[in-house]
């Protein structure tokens, strides 16, 4: 099974899984390209923000999930859809390869930038998803996920209530280098603080949009 085939039964897999137990709502989808390279950065406050984004995106998604999620059936899971493990306590070059060959190949790469599940609020951003983004020339398309945050109705902490309405919507694409083509550690910062502008903005955004 090819990666992009093991992403396209992964995507399969998370519409089932994500409409039987939560309710998402999806908003925007359109604005996802609807062909070629392109990168969704992904707020991320929930454990099924991942999943919940594989199954409610209109094209398949590779993402690239800490190297912990990866363990005893879980790893040949993961990897049979398409998913990428990376190292983050280091730069990891076969998880760099895997991200850029995905979006050599025209396909969707997914990212956390903010590295963890935190606050979901786009604050840190990792210098990751400038490097793909200004390496590939791919557009960034901002997500954001909004599901209950309050613990009541919670069967397992870091999970919106089952059957509880999950918003994802879906930003307009933007370019995130400045169009010189340079890799510079300066270029890299000023793309990362340009991208964490508009994931921003799309943040806020989408909650006056959705009153989250």
């Amino acid at each position: 099974m090819t990666s992009a085939t093991g992403a396209a039964v992964g995507r399969r897999i998370g519409i089932g899984l994500m409409n039987g137990l939560w309710k998402p709502r999806v908003l925007g989808a359109w604005r996802v390209p609807a062909a070629g390279p392109v990168i969704l950065a992904v707020n991320h406050s929930h454990n099924i923000d991942g999943p919940m984004l594989m199954g409610t995106a209109p094209r398949p998604v590779h993402f690239l999930i800490k190297k912990e999620a990866f363990i005893g059936p879980l790893d040949p899971f993961l990897r049979g859809i398409g998913q990428l493990k990376v190292d983050r306590s280091g730069a990891d070059r076969t998880a760099v390869t895997g991200a850029l060959d995905v979006l050599a190949a025209g396909g969707v790469l997914g990212i956390f930038p903010e590295g963890t599940r935190g606050e979901g609020d786009f604050a840190a951003l990792r210098s990751g998803l400038a490097y793909f983004a200004v390496r590939s020339g791919a557009p960034v398309v901002p997500v954001a996920v909004l599901g209950s945050t309050e613990r009541k109705g919670r069967l397992v902490p870091g999970l919106p209530p089952l059957r509880s309405r999950v918003d994802v919507v879906f930003g307009d694409a933007f370019a995130a280098g400045d169009g010189s083509g340079r890799r510079t550690r300066t270029a890299l910062d000023e793309a990362t603080a340009r991208i964490q502008r508009r994931l921003s903005a799309h943040l806020a955004d989408a909650k006056r949009f959705t009153g989250r």
